[in-house]
Parts: structure tokens; sequence; C-alpha cells
């Protein structure tokens, strides 16, 4: 018989029910007889983990989802290792997944975000081996929060904000009144100052400087402005 072997798969050849040999991409002929074909598809493709409700290290329920890029590599290990080795490596992607998120609190899971998929890929890489599939790419599609959460969230990172905002009014003031005690404290040690800022404002303009005379004497005075 004629065998037809596409680029994109391998043909596995059994007699009798054991295994003989790989039919690589081209054309064969091959005695039909006593003889059983087996097509495996060995091109990239894409298993989707939905979303998984999981609990975090802080005890927090999340949703993530994610996917995996994976492709055949050993086609008779495929075929003959498990009955379903897609199945497989789905189940494997599903307990990475919660063993990786189990182990991480919801603010490490959210700002370390980019680490996740290497702790999911790592464990089920040498699992997918064993059934001869590689994974080359493992992707966090979602990772959802509770509305409640992100509620309390929003209200953590407002008080946040308010609390900072009133640390800085608090240190404004404090700088203020310090700058006052400076300057009341050089003016009592030195008098002459309180007459050359008198002249400043003299001179800057849009002011009214009324001079008296010391007491006891007849006061004299004209506004200057």
């Amino acid at each position: 018989m004629r065998i037809v072997v596409e680029e994109w798969e391998r043909v596995l050849a059994y007699r009798d029910g054991r295994f003989t040999e790989v039919l690589a991409p081209g054309r064969h002929r091959r005695p039909r007889r006593r003889q059983r074909y087996v097509r495996v598809a060995v091109r990239p493709r894409l298993l989707v983990v939905p979303g998984q409700e999981v609990l975090t290290a802080d005890g927090l329920t999340v949703r993530v989802s994610l996917f995996a890029t994976c492709a055949t590599t050993d086609p008779r290990r495929w075929h003959e290792a498990v009955q379903d080795a897609d199945a497989f490596v789905y189940a494997a992607l599903q307990v990475a997944l919660r063993e990786a998120v189990a182990g991480r609190t919801l603010d490490e899971l959210l700002t370390d975000r980019e680490s996740l998929p290497s702790a999911v890929r790592e464990p089920v890489a040498a699992r997918a081996a064993a059934v001869g599939v590689t994974v080359a790419d493992v992707a966090v599609r979602d990772v959802m929060v509770p509305a409640e959460l992100r509620r309390a969230a929003a209200e953590v990172a407002t008080a946040r904000a308010q609390g900072l905002a009133a640390l800085e009014r608090a240190r404004s003031e404090v700088a203020a009144t310090r700058a006052l005690a400076n300057a009341a404290r050089m003016v009592a040690e030195q008098p002459a100052l309180l007459q050359l800022r008198t002249l400043q404002a003299v001179e800057a303009g849009g002011a009214t400087v009324v001079l008296t005379t010391a007491p006891g004497q007849t006061t004299s005075g004209a506004p200057i402005s």
C-alpha cells in the first residue's frame, strides 16, 4: 500500500501489534497485511486552561487562566505512554498552576505576575516529556480578583494617598513654623535686621510703613507707599 506522510505529521508502523518504525514526511510503500499505521500530528498546538479558582497563601480566592504552547516531539511515546497525552499535559498544567498560586500571597501574585508562567512551566515540562510532549511556552491570560477585594484594595489606596497628603501638609506647617521661630530669634538677637527688612519692604513698594519715635517723644511719622 502507498502511504503519504505530510510534513506536519509522523506515521507509526506496527506489525502484529509490535512497533517497527516511524515514517517520515514523504511517500512510502508498505505492505498492508498484518500492519497497522497510526498518524500523529507534531505541529505546535495550544492548550488553554480556563479560569481556575485557587486559594492564595493568605487564604484569598482568585481565578487564574493560562495557555500553553506545546508540540509532540516523540510520536511513539506520545501514542504509547498514556491513553490521551494532551489530557495528561492539561491536568499537569492545572496542578502546577494551583501549586504556584497557593505558594504566593495575593500581593505577590499581582506584583510579580511575570514569574508565574515559569513557576508553572518547570514542573510541567518534565511530566510532559514523559509522554513525548515539549512545552514551549506558558503564559498567564487573566488573574481575576473578586469584586469585594477590588473595592477593598481601592479603599486602601485612597486611604494611603490621603495619609500621604496629610503628612505632607503637616511637614509644610512644621517647616513654616520653624522658619518663623528662626526669624523671631534672629530679630531678637539682631534688632537691626528688622530695620533692614523694613527698608526692603519700602523699596519693594506696595506696603505702608509707619515710623514712630521712642516713648516719651513726640510722634512723627508719615505713610510711605
